[in-house]
């Protein structure tokens, strides 16, 4: 996968995309991440990549010539353009995962007032990462690439990692314990250290469902259950009366 990043602060991404599993992706050549400036493609002896609004009003808004020329240099094979909004479609790990199918993401930061409404004819998409506004794109694109890399085969270390995390199944993850067994008086839960790999199974789900019944009750209106889960949540729901 090739995702690649036009923003007015590339140093904003040195150090995170240098760090734990974004590093050892891009090492690995699981993931080609690129950052690219938008004032590179600015022709003017001052580079300026942005100007005050038609109207008047506060703020400034990127130039649509100087982006467009940005998007079309790296546009080489019909990329999946998003555009980090507070208009957007909040984020979610449904989209996450659409959009770790992808074989190029190109991820557009606004920033000051946002961009020229000519450029947004060009988006495929726009994405918020939740309601409430922040001084740029480029934080939620972090968070769209931190998100979406850590889903390609190879970049975890255990295949089933991605698969069993919060909201893959609509569903809080399950708590987690190690070592020492007993810290403070408080003890691992017995099922965990069994070794009896279905009860641990049953165990999980059940701690799933209840942390989502608890602090997430929203996410299990309108979701399809198979029986076993009707059963636990049923007990769950009579153990809280």
């Amino acid at each position: 996968m090739i995702i690649d990043i036009l923003t007015l602060f590339p140093e904003m991404f040195t150090s995170p995309l240098a760090t734990s599993i974004l590093k050892r992706a891009q090492e690995k050549e699981l993931v080609e991440i690129n950052t690219i400036n938008i004032r590179d493609y600015a022709l003017d002896k001052h580079k300026q990549a942005d100007d005050y609004p038609y109207g008047g009003g506060a703020g400034m808004v990127l130039k649509p010539d100087v982006v467009t020329r940005a998007i079309n240099n790296h546009n080489k094979d019909e990329a999946y353009l998003v555009f980090l909004s507070p208009q957007g479609k909040v984020l979610n790990q449904n989209k996450v995962i659409s959009l770790s199918k992808k074989d190029h993401l190109i991820l557009l930061c606004g920033h000051y007032e946002g961009v020229d409404e000519r450029v947004l004819e060009l988006v495929d998409e726009e994405i918020s990462i939740g309601d409430y506004i922040l001084t740029g794109g480029e934080i939620p694109a972090l968070v769209i690439v931190d998100a979406v890399v850590r889903l390609l085969d190879g970049v975890l270390g255990h295949a089933s990692s991605a698969l069993e995390e919060s909201f893959n199944n609509s569903l809080l993850e399950y708590p987690q314990y190690t070592r020492p067994v007993t810290f403070e008086n408080k003890t691992v839960p017995e099922v965990l250290t069994s070794g009896h790999h279905e009860n641990i199974r049953l165990w999980r789900k059940k701690q799933s469902l209840l942390n989502t019944f608890l602090k997430r009750p929203d996410l299990l209106i309108g979701r399809e259950y198979d029986e076993e889960e009707k059963s636990l949540l049923l007990e769950i729901i009579f153990n809280q009366e």
